[in-house]
């Protein structure tokens, strides 16, 4: 058990009986009250976030956490390999538990597996990935008032907004965290 107040982000506590890690941690003393600290978290089990206020004195549950640098490999029908760079150790996850991280996985690019007690939990992407256009319309060439943009195609099969001057075969850098458009790569 810890304190509140040494709650820092990226740990992973266990509140409602479910582990949940720290994204956001904030320390506040409003004039009259006692100090609390503001915590949002995300359940690793649901995906789900949630806003929650201990006081500063209170116990949390810190869960026991390891994360693990692994490349990702390959898909078939069987699910998405990845291999550890130290040993070479092959990975393989389903699909259900890779989720919506693989609208951003390329060969041989180094994500994060997050393992809670001993048991793989999540992926965990970089905050921008480098991905190649492959289905881009061409822009009306009057369309250019007021920061127009089209849908484009990835490599990954993933659709995102870009701007009209951006063609098929180009790199563009995404966001990971909300699928956007940053710039060219």
């Amino acid at each position: 058990m810890a304190n509140a107040n040494d709650l820092r982000k990226g740990m992973c506590i266990r509140y409602n009986s479910n582990p949940a890690i720290v994204l956001e941690v904030q320390h506040r003393t409003p004039g009259n009250l006692r100090a609390f600290v503001q915590v949002i978290i995300r359940y690793i089990g649901t995906g789900k976030s949630a806003d929650v206020r201990f006081g500063s004195t209170d116990k949390v549950d810190l869960v026991d956490v390891q994360r693990t640098k692994l490349d990702f490999s390959y898909k078939d029908h069987s699910g998405y390999h990845f291999m550890d760079p130290e040993t070479y150790e092959t990975i393989s996850f389903d699909e259900s538990f890779v989720g919506e991280v693989k609208d951003y996985l390329t060969e041989n690019q180094r994500v994060e597996i997050l393992y809670v007690e001993g048991k793989a939990a999540s992926v965990e992407l970089p905050s921008t990935v480098i991905l190649t256009v492959t289905e881009s319309p061409e822009g009306v060439r009057g369309d250019s008032a007021n920061n127009v943009q089209k849908t484009a195609i990835l490599e990954t099969g993933k659709a995102i907004q870009v701007p009209l001057f951006i063609k098929e075969g180009e790199k563009v850098k995404v966001n990971t965290a909300d699928g956007a458009y940053l710039g060219r790569a």
